[in-house]
């Protein structure tokens, strides 16, 4: 018994120093540019931008094939944050895009939903609580605000609402990460 419990800790041991090695050796190098644009985003991951997320986007500007002025939820902020990081002149936001607003946060009347999941699968960042045939709530906190989730209900039991106080922390606006490096 004290051989079978000696060799599996032995095999999960090499093992771990196996996968602790492949993750350091395998890893992926990022462009240092990507990411200090991607930091400049929002992170509401709402696609706004003709993009499936912040990242891509990143990408996509920093290889000259997108923009600095496709993202709404950044808006004029953040056009001129990109604008300084990139050494170019801010452009207006292109209205094809979208129109810049104020944050906001989803929020599910729990009285009208029918639990279809539907909005919970169209969230990008997993914001959205509740199973099959419940009610469903959003985690506020984690709520970027991009509309992501009220095309696909049937009910129409979500809004958007502006909260009094978003917690900044979480999404600084652009002009306030412009600084970090």
């Amino acid at each position: 018994m004290s051989l079978a419990i000696f060799s599996i800790g032995l095999l999960g041991t090499v093992c771990g120093l196996g996968l602790g090695w492949a993750a350091k050796s395998l890893r992926a190098e990022t462009d240092p540019i990507v990411d200090r644009i991607d930091r400049l985003l929002p992170q509401t991951q709402c696609g706004k931008c003709n993009f499936k997320g912040c990242r891509p986007y990143a990408e996509a500007i920093a290889a000259g094939q997108a923009e600095i002025n496709q993202c709404p939820p950044g808006g004029e902020a953040g056009i001129r944050a990109l604008a300084d990081l990139l050494g170019r002149e801010p452009l207006p936001l292109n209205p094809a895009n979208g129109l810049e607003k104020p944050a906001a946060v989803a929020v599910i009347d729990e009285l009208v939903c029918i639990g279809c999941t539907l909005c919970i699968e169209a969230c990008p960042v997993d914001a959205i609580l509740g199973a099959t045939k419940q009610m469903h709530t959003v985690i506020a906190a984690e709520c970027t605000g991009c509309e992501l989730c009220l095309p696909p209900c049937p009910v129409d039991c979500i809004v958007m609402e502006i909260p009094e106080a978003i917690d900044r922390r979480r999404r600084p606006r652009p002009a306030l990460a412009a600084g970090a490096s």
